[in-house]
């Protein structure tokens, strides 16, 4: 049951940000309204690429890992993506870079997306206990 819910929690994460993923690669100025950054002249065509890959491949990787077995390896790229970006951010703070509710938020959601993917494999690559018995079942590939 557990394992249900953790895959169903990695979906549904994985569909928000493929969303904004897919809407920052259509309408980049979406980016503004979502993070407050500027999108203008040639750095629209950047934000467009760099962000939208960020977002996708995390998102890609999160369902990957949650819906094929023998990919669960695939929760720890977006752990690491968002992990990456929130040592990023923590180094700003501590530079002096302004904080703003937006940047807090964004640190929140990033350290939760760390969470529940290392937790989602962690848990969903441990044995899972056979039903009917107290002992743990190991699926082999032949």
């Amino acid at each position: 049951m557990v394992n249900w819910v953790l895959r169903g929690a990695v979906l549904l994460w994985a569909l928000f940000f493929v969303i904004v993923g897919a809407r920052g690669l259509l309408d980049p100025a979406s980016y503004t309204e979502t993070f407050g950054i500027l999108v203008e002249g040639p750095a629209t065509n950047t934000i467009r690429a760099d962000l939208s890959a960020f977002f996708l491949v995390a998102a890609g990787a999160a369902a990957l890992g949650a819906l094929v077995p023998g990919w669960l390896r695939a929760l720890l790229v977006p752990a690491a993506l968002y992990g990456t970006a929130l040592v990023g951010r923590l180094f700003g703070v501590a530079s002096g870079d302004p904080v703003n509710t937006g940047i807090i938020q964004a640190m929140i959601i990033e350290a939760l997306t760390v969470a529940l993917m290392i937790g989602s494999w962690w848990v969903l690559s441990r044995p899972q206990a056979a039903a009917g018995s107290g002992e743990a079942s190991v699926d082999t590939v032949h």
